[in-house]
């Protein structure tokens, strides 16, 4: 029993000193992503496994994949009975995957929102059966929050990463400026415009040019929603119509890019040589074309570091200790 008090000490420590933002150093496309920032994981109750519900906005995106598999995998490894579920990009469904979970009496909650706003809903639920709940990847607002002791959220401040996307063209040769005009002529695909992270990074991508001094000009924007179908459709569709004045293509994360550099090479144009590409995730393959030069950049969203915090964060909740508000893992620059 000392021995478990000890370990809980330590890792309600070392959960406290989890910084918020920062700068992260550039890493090369080869690197591998970063190992969990967690320390010492928080050992499971010996009289019973934890049931852990997990709902997932929908799986097939292609980072949360990797997520949910990791949490599934680790959440395990602490001696969690997990379910993961499919929202299917239905708030509605998910919603319903939460109730139920409820229903079922689980031990914690953790809730990848469909729609950000509906943390409210998600908290009420949650608080009326004393259940934990831990929001992973689409942050609640701070008053969301707030209203709840047993609720956190794990995630990256989008906002670095916005930020990073910009300061990888600002650090071209032509300072992304292909055309010679001295402006960057960008074409933008957004996500989903409901989700704060696709706010920032369209945000912050294009502040990081204009706070390094560089003139910006959109051409195109409109939202792909996470999907790389999407992403090659709005892509082709910007480069139809804009053709050669296009400097950069910008997507808030790597299945768009993805898409987008298939309607690239379709429309005989060269990344590197007449435009630019940049995406976030990290996701494995992207990182191989930014070696290769076939994409410019990306930036790592940890899904190790984050889905392990968030496990941590799981078993804090189930213990009754005192959760912060937000734990939140640096992304990472990803150049040639």
């Amino acid at each position: 029993m000392k021995k478990l008090l000890a370990l809980v000490l330590v890792c309600a420590l070392a959960l406290t000193m989890v910084a918020c933002g920062g700068s992260a150093a550039s890493t090369p496309a080869s690197t591998p992503a970063a190992e969990s920032t967690s320390t010492a994981a928080p050992e499971a109750p010996a009289d019973k496994a934890l049931k852990v519900g997990v709902c997932i906005y929908k799986f097939d995106d292609n980072f949360m994949t990797l997520y949910r598999q990791e949490l599934e995998s680790y959440l395990k490894g602490l001696g969690c009975d997990v379910t993961v579920v499919d929202g299917k990009n239905d708030q509605a469904e998910q919603t319903n995957q939460v109730n139920t979970f409820i229903a079922d009496g689980v031990d914690v909650l953790v809730v990848n929102l469909v729609q950000s706003s509906a943390a409210t809903t998600v908290i009420e639920a949650a608080k009326a059966a004393d259940i934990p709940v831990v929001f992973i990847n689409r942050e609640p607002t701070a008053e969301d929050l707030a209203t709840y002791d047993k609720c956190c959220y794990v995630g990256a401040d989008a906002r670095q990463s916005g930020t990073f996307q910009g300061e990888i063209i600002a650090a071209t040769e032509n300072k992304g400026d292909f055309n010679g005009n001295g402006v960057v002529d960008y074409v933008m695909i957004i996500g989903d415009p409901e989700n704060v992270d696709a706010q920032y990074r369209t945000e912050f991508s294009i502040k990081a040019l204009t706070d390094a001094g560089l003139k910006v000009n959109e051409l195109f924007a409109q939202r792909g929603d996470w999907d790389q179908a999407k992403g090659q459709e709005l892509a082709n569709t910007a480069l139809t119509q804009f053709g050669d004045k296009i400097d950069v293509i910008f997507c808030n994360n790597d299945g768009m890019a993805l898409g987008a550099y298939q309607a690239i090479v379709s429309n005989g144009r060269t990344v590197g040589k007449d435009i630019y590409l940049v995406g976030v995730d990290a996701l494995e393959e992207c990182q191989q074309m930014v070696k290769d030069g076939t994409m410019t950049g990306t930036v790592l969203n940890d899904h190790i570091g984050q889905s392990h915090q968030a496990g941590d964060c799981v078993m804090l909740a189930a213990k009754g200790d005192k959760l912060e508000k937000n734990y939140t893992v640096d992304y990472v620059k990803v150049v040639a």
